[in-house]
């Protein structure tokens, strides 16, 4: 997807919540320059300006992407939905670029279901957080390294996963990923246990300014993608 068409639905939902440009940068603590340069395309946002401006937006990776979003749910599917097969191509996933090398592609899974599963590559040099700065959001993070080498930061301990390697840990822990080497790290990642508590937030986060505590690198990065079906 262009980046300006997704930086046109970032103005379009900015100003149908009237929004200005100060108001939502002064909320992300980042300057109404980089907001603007969004949304017209001039520039690609890091992962955390990206999902931080669509999350305070209220926009659903879905929504950012061009498509319906599903409605939000606290009801699990029932077992004859999650007992059909979603077969999803490879031509088919939502694919997000973001600043700095990262890409993300959205995989198979069952709308309203427990767990977000994403194809995450970092190019070398790339990062989680072009800041350098920890993030942290709710549910658990589990991934299974393919190739390239990634480094995670976990509050105070550094991690190097190469090919095999897997991993698992409370995604409100304070983490950071960098790809340190000089080949592409890839991996498969699956996010499960947000969904419940997100189903219970308000449609339109402009009208709270989250807390700075969950903030790390300025957003809960996964909660935008609750209502994505491919």
């Amino acid at each position: 997807m262009a980046a300006n068409s997704v930086g046109e639905r970032l103005r379009e939902a900015r100003t149908q919540r009237r929004l200005s440009l100060r108001s939502l940068a002064q909320s992300l603590g980042v300057s109404a320059s980089l907001i603007s340069q969004v949304e017209t395309g001039k520039t690609q946002p890091s992962v955390s300006t990206l999902y931080a401006m669509a999350n305070h937006l209220g926009l659903s990776l879905d929504e950012l992407l061009g498509g319906t979003a599903a409605p939000r749910t606290a009801a699990q599917p029932n077992r004859a939905e999650a007992t059909v097969p979603n077969v999803q191509r490879a031509s088919e996933n939502a694919v997000l670029e973001m600043e700095n090398g990262v890409r993300w592609e959205h995989l198979a899974s069952q709308p309203g279901g427990p767990a977000d599963s994403i194809l995450v590559t970092y190019q070398p040099g790339a990062s989680s957080s072009v800041e350098g700065k920890l993030m942290r959001h709710t549910g658990i993070e589990y991934a299974y390294i393919l190739e390239g080498n990634l480094t995670l930061q976990l509050e105070f301990d550094t991690h190097v996963l190469g090919p095999g390697d897997s991993l698992q840990f409370d995604s409100i822990r304070p983490h950071l990923f960098t790809n340190n080497g000089t080949t592409v790290a890839k991996g498969v990642w699956f996010v499960i246990g947000r969904r419940q508590q997100n189903d219970g937030l308000p449609d339109a986060p402009g009208a709270a300014v989250p807390d700075s505590s969950q903030l790390g690198s300025a957003v809960d990065v996964l909660r935008v993608m609750d209502d994505f079906h491919a």
